[in-house]
């Protein structure tokens, strides 16, 4: 058995991100089998046993993920030219508040604030952005698993044989897809729910059958809904919501 980098193995073990876990080895807030490690590039076997100080666990509880629905004309993370990114949206004035609110909404929540996954800009609806690497590693890392379901208005005619393709048997960029799950709603609309997500995706899918996508929304990301959150507004991952 070879040892590993304590960091990166925190990160596959979903304590931290790299990054969290090099600056809590660095402020000593990281353990070992009961030993504290101050060493970066401290190298370990997988089969022995992390923990965190009270501090660092405490700081990770203090870290903040935000629901958003995105509008049309959005970008997700950095922004282009004509187009603002979606966290500008992310302001008291626009924070729905459905009951009593567990938080208040301080400037430090927008430091560090990015996208946990994207969603193109001319789609709407469900966007992760997290200060919780975790939460990030969780939605977009490479062995993410997690179920994100799309509502998905077309034109154009689809066989039966072609909505069979779009559950699986499609390919992308030279790499065939996942399966995934397609059925129509309606004459005009599909539900999909995909487990990965290459860029433009969906609509790349549609037009190798014959459909053109002329709205997207994204409704769910795992266990997490987008409900009655209004367009353009947010709210706080509440405790106890997972994904």
């Amino acid at each position: 058995m070879e040892k590993i980098r304590l960091s990166k193995l925190m990160s596959e073990q979903g304590i931290c991100s790299r990054r969290e876990a090099d600056r809590f080895i660095e402020l000593g807030w990281v353990f070992v089998d009961g030993e504290r490690i101050l060493e970066l590039g401290t190298k370990i076997f997988p089969t022995q046993r992390i923990t965190l100080s009270k501090a660092a666990q405490a700081q990770q509880t203090d870290l903040v993920t935000i629901l958003l629905n995105k509008p049309i004309g959005y970008v997700s993370g950095q922004p282009e030219p004509g187009y603002q990114p979606a966290v500008t949206l992310i302001k008291p004035e626009n924070l729905f508040v459905p009951r009593q609110p567990t938080k208040r909404f301080q400037p430090a929540h927008l430091k560090k604030l990015a996208p946990a996954g994207r969603l193109d800009i001319d789609s709407q609806g469900l966007l992760v952005l997290t200060q919780d690497g975790r939460i990030a590693k969780q939605m977009v890392g490479e062995n993410s698993r997690i179920e994100k379901e799309y509502l998905v208005r077309v034109e154009g005619a689809l066989s039966p044989a072609k909505l069979a393709l779009l559950n699986h048997g499609l390919s992308l960029d030279g790499q065939a897809l996942k399966p995934a799950q397609v059925n129509w709603l309606n004459r005009d609309q599909l539900r999909f729910i995909l487990n990965e997500g290459k860029k433009r995706q969906i609509r790349r899918m549609c037009e190798l059958v014959g459909l053109k996508v002329t709205g997207l929304k994204r409704v769910r990301i795992g266990k997490v809904k987008l409900g009655n959150l209004p367009e353009g507004q947010w709210r706080y991952l509440e405790e106890g919501e997972t994904f």
